[in-house]
């Protein structure tokens, strides 16, 4: 079954659930600030796994003591569906308490 994208005021209101989380062109992106490079790499490694729990993956980047995501689907020509959201849910469960940066 194919996802359907987004409506641009069901991404606002499901974005005004999510705290730290904002629209980036086509996107929803979020950069969390960690302790130290060991507690972002260790994110990262969490992320990737729930990724591959869910079947659906971002574009994560890590940097020294930052971990940034941007989500979209692919399958829906790189649009915001709801799956993005489930993702991003998904994230801040395993990131509570740490800073947008």
């Amino acid at each position: 079954m194919p996802v359907e994208p987004l409506s641009q005021n069901e991404i606002e209101a499901r974005l005004a659930e999510l705290p730290g989380w904002s629209l980036d062109g086509d996107r929803i992106a979020r950069s969390y600030r960690l302790g130290s490079h060991f507690a972002a790499t260790a994110l990262v490694v969490h992320i990737a796994q729930t990724q591959e729990e869910l079947g659906h993956h971002s574009d994560l980047t890590l940097g020294y003591d930052t971990v940034s995501l941007t989500i979209s689907t692919h399958s829906a020509g790189d649009a915001v569906t709801e799956k993005d959201f489930a993702l991003a849910r998904r994230v801040e469960a395993l990131a509570p308490g740490h800073g947008a940066s």
